[in-house]
């Protein structure tokens, strides 16, 4: 609990995490207002469409994630932590359990606070969450915030380096995983089983997706799961990537 408390406090004392934070909130609940501004008798306002800006948000935390171990090892605070905690698995997972904490926190707010700037806007639209699905939509935005911020301070544990970790982050969730489904015959098939993707297909996927328009809210994913299923393998993923950021932790000088 000290090691928690310790790890919060330094991830509170840099200003990265307040300006990501709030750049989070604007991105996704201003996405929230203009789809609800914009939305009409031919394009409905629906609670999927409330979350159009939830990948934004995303790639904001993955940000301050990655940051909140880099700029130890760049001003090398990470020697004292070593130092004071000698076992660096249990700093680096106390490191990266208030990370996700702070990550799901904001997704939610990021979530709910998108709905709720929608239900005021548009008050006459049906923004009832009242099915799995929509609950998913909404709700289940932090946990895929949280498991994603695994990722990026796992990332951030391999590179080391600020730049070189949001690149690679960036890159992958905004460039890869789409490009993939350009390889003749097979790229489709293994867009399905790519990561975020399944975070995706935890997000929009099910039968139960009532009567919300293709085109309205995140595009429904194509993966190899159903929606919880998805989850799980998303967080598998995130596990694996942490192991081997603490492996090779544990073998490099700090």
């Amino acid at each position: 609990m000290t090691l928690l408390a310790v790890e919060r406090m330094k991830l509170f004392s840099t200003r990265s995490p307040w300006w990501c934070t709030a750049i989070a909130l604007a991105i996704t609940i201003g996405f929230g207002a203009l789809m609800s501004g914009t939305s009409n008798a031919a394009s409905p306002m629906n609670v999927a469409a409330t979350q159009f800006g939830y990948t934004f948000g995303l790639v904001v935390v993955m940000v301050m994630a990655a940051l909140a171990i880099t700029t130890e090892y760049r001003f090398s605070t990470i020697r004292a932590t070593f130092l004071a905690v000698p076992n660096r698995p249990t700093a680096l997972l106390a490191k990266t359990a208030v990370v996700a904490i702070l990550a799901g926190i904001v997704g939610e707010l990021c979530a709910f606070g998108s709905w709720g700037i929608s239900k005021l806007i548009k008050s006459s639209a049906d923004l009832g969450i009242d099915t799995a699905y929509e609950w998913r939509a909404v709700a289940g935005v932090g946990l895929v915030y949280a498991i994603a911020a695994v990722i990026a301070v796992g990332v951030g544990v391999l590179v080391r380096h600020s730049a070189g970790a949001i690149a690679l982050l960036l890159i992958y969730t905004n460039l890869v995983e789409g490009l993939v489904t350009l390889i003749p015959t097979i790229g489709p098939k293994i867009h399905r089983w790519l990561p975020f993707n399944m975070s995706n297909a935890f997000i929009t996927g099910d039968a139960d997706i009532t009567t919300r328009p293709i085109n309205e809210g995140p595009p429904p994913a194509e993966a190899g799961l159903g929606p919880w299923p998805a989850l799980l393998y998303f967080a598998a993923f995130a596990v694996v990537v942490l192991v081997i950021a603490i492996t090779t932790a544990k073998r490099r000088d700090a």
